[in-house]
């Protein structure tokens, strides 16, 4: 089981979402944390960087395999979520 560790930005985010989205956002990560499973891909272009889709979110995040943790980097909306 790995940890989850939020950046600001990522909190500053959840926090603007409602609290059903927000709770759902939480259960997918904890799922993902426990299981390893989720609706995860690698992000293109952007090293070591993967997304967690839930529903029309994107929850932008780094695996660190020295700490075992899931470090959250972003949650935004499907159009926002992904570099240029």
């Amino acid at each position: 089981m790995r940890s989850i560790r939020w950046t600001p930005a990522a909190e500053k985010d959840l926090r603007r979402l409602d609290y059903g989205l927000q709770d759902r956002v939480r259960q997918a990560l904890a799922r993902l944390a426990g299981t390893g499973h989720g609706d995860v891909r690698k992000l293109e272009g952007v090293p070591d960087e993967f997304r967690l889709r839930v529903g029309d979110w994107r929850v932008r995040f780094r695996f660190d395999d020295d700490t075992g943790t899931i470090d959250v980097l972003r949650v935004l909306p499907r159009g926002r979520a992904y570099p240029d």
